[in-house]
């Protein structure tokens, strides 16, 4: 009996060893899938992660570009201004000087109304200045009229 003991408690060994043997195969082939699984998540995260950094070095791009359109356009835009700005300056100055010429001009004529009766009193006076003759009193009405400045002349 104590052989067959002895057996028995050798064949639990083994059976035990067996048993050892497969849970650690068992254990080695879970971690075995584990390191794959992680190997595998890691893998899918550095793609994430790359894709991700191309997105954005593809943003930059895409606003530096972007950045250049506008800084030019500014660019544009501040010279077309400073080009109206001369302009402007230019026009002021001619519309002042034309005012003066206006006055002046108005003066002239005051000064003939004033003096109408010394050129109204002979029909048969005939003056030219700069191509116009004056030689009756129904060509002095005309210049009894003050002389008006529009914009439109100005204009080339």
């Amino acid at each position: 009996m104590a052989s067959s003991s002895g057996t028995s408690s050798g064949s639990s060994l083994l059976q035990n060893s067996g048993s050892e043997e497969d849970l650690q195969a068992l254990m080695d082939q879970r971690k075995r899938k584990r390191m794959i699984s992680n190997r595998e998540s890691a893998r899918r995260s550095r793609m994430r992660k790359q894709k991700h950094l191309d997105d954005l070095v593809s943003q930059v791009s895409k606003l530096r570009k972007e950045n250049q359109e506008i800084l030019t356009s500014v660019n544009i835009t501040t010279q077309k201004y400073l080009s109206v700005e001369a302009e402007n300056s230019v026009l002021r100055a001619q519309m002042g000087e034309l005012s003066n010429r206006l006055e002046s001009l108005n003066e002239i004529v005051g000064a003939l109304n004033s003096s109408n009766g010394v050129f109204g009193a002979s029909n048969a006076f005939v003056e030219q200045k700069n191509g116009f003759f004056f030689n009756s009193l129904n060509n002095m009405f005309y210049m009894n009229q003050p002389i008006m400045a529009f914009a439109d002349i100005l204009q080339y």
